[in-house]
């Protein structure tokens, strides 16, 4: 398995320590108000809402409070202006990474990532310059400690999953983007389990990581994903097991 998608699993497995801290409510509260301003308050006819409703509602976000963050998005309730906004740069070893972020004050988000960029030896790029090595998926995460991964790569693969992985408690399936829903509907009637179904860029070509590399690389990633106003970071490495969970544990 890559380093990216072990380092995704990390973070699903902090996920219980994580929901402890406000921010990780603060950036669904945001990605479910910007889904619904863009795309309407419906789930029903709003992937990227119900993709984030699914998601909140695994992190045990009250419903009133989804319901508040929809209306603010539909103009129901007043509401600070949120920006998305996508930085490219490159980090240690070469690795292209992509940060997305939800904010409020474009200024402050632009100089918080390049400093973390700066900070770790990485670098700041323009528009553009890694984008192409990223493809829009669909991933769903299962709590592999209560359900049985044959059952879940049979019920994924039949409901058109593209791909089905496991690392440790962690279960992923990835999708097409437009079908994200529709497999995360299935594997929660069939009494799966599912923890998070979001929108996810996933590399298409990839770098490998050496060790002189690796803990400032992951050190970089960290720093810029504690960021307040950052979504999600992607980034293209490869990084051997071994290696992984010797930074995990300096991490």
């Amino acid at each position: 398995m890559s380093g990216h998608s072990k380092w995704a699993n990390i973070k699903h497995r902090k996920g219980a320590q994580d929901a402890k801290r406000a921010k990780v409510f603060t950036r669904l509260i945001r990605e479910i108000t910007i889904s619904a301003r863009e795309g309407g308050g419906d789930p029903e006819t709003n992937p990227r809402l119900r993709a984030a409703i699914t998601t909140a509602r695994g992190s045990n976000m009250a419903n009133d409070t989804i319901e508040k963050a929809v209306k603010r998005g539909t103009g129901e309730i007043a509401g600070m202006i949120i920006e998305e906004i996508r930085y490219e740069g490159y980090g240690p070893g070469g690795v292209a990474i992509l940060v997305e972020c939800a904010t409020d004050n474009k200024n402050r988000t632009t100089a918080e990532v390049r400093h973390v960029f700066t900070k770790y030896n990485g670098n700041l790029g323009a528009n553009g310059c890694v984008g192409f090595i990223f493809d829009r998926k669909g991933q769903i995460a299962l709590d592999g400690g209560r359900c049985d991964f044959d059952t879940v790569m049979d019920a994924a693969i039949e409901a058109g999953a593209e791909d089905v992985e496991q690392d440790g408690t962690v279960i992923t399936v990835t999708t097409a983007m437009g079908d994200l829903h529709a497999v995360s509907n299935t594997l929660t009637k069939a009494g799966l389990p599912v923890q998070s179904a979001e929108l996810a860029n996933l590399p298409n070509t990839w770098v490998k990581v050496e060790e002189k590399d690796a803990l400032s690389l992951m050190k970089l990633i960290t720093a810029m994903d504690d960021l307040d106003d950052v979504s999600a970071v992607s980034a293209n490495f490869e990084m051997d097991d071994e290696l992984m969970a010797e930074i995990e544990e300096k991490l």
